[in-house]
């Protein structure tokens, strides 16, 4: 086997497969190592429409469609001072009526098969231990198989970080800047059974606050649902309770997730993660970019994770293709990346930290979203809240591929 590539990608997550895969369907070299043996867990289970176009660039929507993944047509809420439910549809805005809700072992499985199916080489288990640098530039990767295998080098005229919250090179070049308002910690197991929303809204996730954070209620498609509570580290460690406990005080607080999970038992053990949210100070340097988790983690809130793991990797995997072509543009390639990226990222986080105030009206948040995404007022307040949580907003905040890498590859990102 070959141990020089066009292309490295660490990890084969969403991120990982995603790039890996558009580089590879374009006809590049791509070599991916991914660290665990899939099909393996993992949280954040609930899409949104701004997956859509990617996975159909991909050309792998056929499978999710086939899949065991349920639709879901919309969000419910009980959030803001209103104390009422409320439901947005993605199809009020279209143009994308639903996504899914995913159990991630079998969705990422899918998209880490369809990287291969596209001719990227696959490495399971295979645990990267150092990026390579020559001159300040990467140039590689050394990684081993399994925990006894030997150390192997191997050569990228590019590397892609989608090492997810590992941050391999953030970590590395000390880029890190924690956001310290958003530090909290999430609890989290399944459930079998229990109760729905009625008509299309049965695949809805339900996002219901209270006083101490929010919790989740995620249906499956084969009867299980993912529920958990967030809220603030500090409260959960001044309270004294065990993570189970504190999720079961907190659950037993609320209202409409109790009532769906009315006859429901719980079937798996519970899981605990410091869900804080960061970015690196930069998403690129000379002979690599960072995608997903790599670059940037947000609060989970509005279930952006695996958007904006999806929608990064295309716009960078287009990037690399141009930067591959075109060498001495490197700079100003990686820069339109990042301000893409970031743009997007940043808007989100804003919205986030805004929405987390829940003493405000429900209309508060509709024209704050509309402040981010629609300054000019093209659509009504609602329908600007709903194309930003699903990633479908207008401007800035929608990744594109820029317009110099565009001339390069003649195929705009997904959609922009």
């Amino acid at each position: 086997m070959t141990n020089d590539y066009d292309v490295i990608v660490i990890g084969g997550g969403p991120a990982g497969s995603t790039a890996a895969g558009l580089l590879a369907k374009h006809g590049r070299s791509v070599l991916v190592l991914e660290r665990e043996k899939f099909p393996r867990y993992h949280v954040g289970e609930s899409l949104v429409p701004g997956v859509v176009a990617v996975l159909e660039e991909l050309g792998v929507r056929e499978l999710i469609e086939n899949g065991q993944f349920i639709r879901k047509y919309g969000t419910t809420l009980r959030w803001g001072a209103e104390r009422d439910l409320w439901t947005i549809h993605f199809g009020e805005v279209g143009p994308c009526e639903y996504a899914y809700e995913v159990k991630r072992a079998e969705f990422d499985n899918v998209l880490l098969g369809h990287a291969r199916g596209l001719g990227a080489t696959v490495l399971e288990e295979a645990n990267v231990t150092e990026a390579l640098f020559e001159a300040d530039r990467c140039v590689g990767v050394r990684y081993r198989i399994g925990r006894q295998g030997a150390l192997t080098e191997a050569r990228a005229r590019y590397v892609i970080d989608a090492s997810g919250q590992s941050k391999l090179l953030a970590h590395r070049e000390n880029l890190i800047s924690w956001h310290e308002d958003l530090r909290n910690i999430a609890v989290w197991t399944y459930f079998q059974g229990g109760e729905y929303f009625p008509g299309k809204d049965r695949g809805n996730i339900l996002t219901e606050y209270h006083g101490n954070g929010w919790v989740w209620v995620i249906p499956f498609a084969d009867g299980t649902r993912s529920v958990g509570f967030v809220g603030p580290n500090d409260l959960f460690t001044a309270s004294g309770l065990t993570p189970e406990q504190y999720f079961e005080r907190n659950l037993e607080s609320t209202g409409e997730a109790k009532r769906l999970l009315t006859g429901a038992t719980r079937v798996a053990d519970y899981r605990v993660t410091k869900d804080w949210s960061y970015a690196a100070t930069r998403f690129a340097g000379p002979g690599y970019l960072m995608v997903g988790d790599a670059a940037a983690f947000v609060d989970p809130l509005f279930s952006t994770g695996v958007m904006l793991a999806l929608k990064s990797a295309s716009v960078a995997a287009a990037t690399v293709g141009a930067i591959l072509d075109d060498p001495q543009r490197e700079s100003d390639y990686q820069k339109a990346y990042e301000h893409s990226y970031r743009d997007f990222f940043e808007t989100v986080v804003s919205f986030v930290r805004y929405f987390y105030d829940a003493r405000r009206q429900r209309v508060d948040y509709w024209t704050r979203a509309q402040e981010l995404i629609d300054p000019v007022q093209e659509l009504e307040e609602r329908a600007d809240f709903i194309r930003l949580i699903s990633g479908l907003g207008g401007g800035l905040e929608v990744m594109q591929i820029p317009d110099a890498v565009q001339e390069v590859t003649g195929v705009p990102v997904a959609g922009a």
